[in-house]
């Protein structure tokens, strides 16, 4: 065995000596003792999806700033849409009516505009060839019964499995939750403990995604007709999953908002919680996935 990186090898004070044959002794003795963690390497396959997916998240960036250039623009000479949400054909209807003062002013305008549908067009081309590379791909049925969880779709579902990789892998919900960095960060010191915010550790992408799915939990639960379509052909155990989730997570959002917590822990906290949904169904697809 090779060791290229010496400071990633314990050593006592006053050891400069380093040898192949003296790190293989180390990280045997250290692996008698438990004291080495295995880790996951995805596959070329594996590493195809998830360059798609941080692709997709770049384009997604793309898009949501082009849009924020637009609204500043029109704050900017004080044009309001008097609708209720941006974005919408009405919206972009109300977009093509405005006229300004001076032709490069206009220009300028209608440039915006299309750079805001370019990054759009380059989105849905993403997520049409991710919908085609998870078709083939060996996590295709845990992407699938991922999506029982009310804020998770093919994306979130996609980029949680390329990120994090085979979820089964953690003996318990616990463990992955820490893995992604949800867990409250601890200083603690005798009878002192101390607890932070959130460590923040592991895959950043797979967090944000988390959080983000973490929010749709503040609406009560219920089963909407495109959920229901999404989820027909799921095995029932996995549909209860689901179904179980929604109800607690949902409960949980309102009696932690209740409380007064700031709107950012609440949703940081039903994000923690939905990683254990997600674990469970990991570990009843996980055959499928083997397979």
């Amino acid at each position: 065995m090779h060791c290229h990186r010496p400071s990633m090898m314990p050593r006592r004070p006053g050891d400069h000596v380093k040898t192949d044959r003296r790190d293989a002794m180390t990280l045997a003795r250290l692996l008698r003792a438990g004291e080495l963690t295995a880790i996951w390497v995805p596959d070329e396959a594996h590493e195809a999806v998830r360059d798609l997916i941080r692709a997709r998240r770049n384009a997604q960036d793309d898009a949501i700033g082009a849009k924020q250039t637009v609204r500043s623009f029109l704050l900017r000479h004080d044009r309001r849409f008097g609708g209720k949400a941006a974005w919408t054909k009405m919206y972009w209807r109300w977009l093509s009516e405005q006229r300004f003062d001076f032709p490069h002013q206009q220009l300028a305008f209608e440039e915006m505009q299309k750079r805001v549908l370019e990054a759009q067009a380059r989105v849905g081309r993403l997520e049409a060839a991710l919908a085609e590379a998870v078709d083939a791909w060996c996590f295709a049925p845990l992407v699938r019964n991922l999506q029982v969880l009310r804020g998770i779709r093919l994306v979130s579902a996609a980029t949680l499995v390329a990120e994090v990789g085979d979820l089964t892998r953690f003996d318990n919900p616990k463990q992955l939750m820490a893995y992604v960095g949800l867990v409250p960060s601890e200083h603690s010191s005798g009878a002192r403990t101390k607890r932070g915010r959130i460590t923040r550790a592991g895959n950043a992408q797979a967090r944000t995604m988390l959080i983000e799915a973490g929010w749709s939990y503040r609406l009560p639960a219920r089963e909407e007709r495109r959920y229901r379509e999404r989820v027909i052909d799921l095995p029932e155990d996995i549909q209860a999953i689901g179904w179980k989730a929604q109800v607690r997570l949902s409960q949980r959002y309102r009696r932690l908002a209740a409380t007064g917590k700031p709107q950012p822990k609440v949703t940081t906290a039903i994000a923690r919680e939905l990683v254990g949904y997600a674990w469970d169904i990991a570990r009843r697809v996980s055959p499928a996935v083997a397979g």
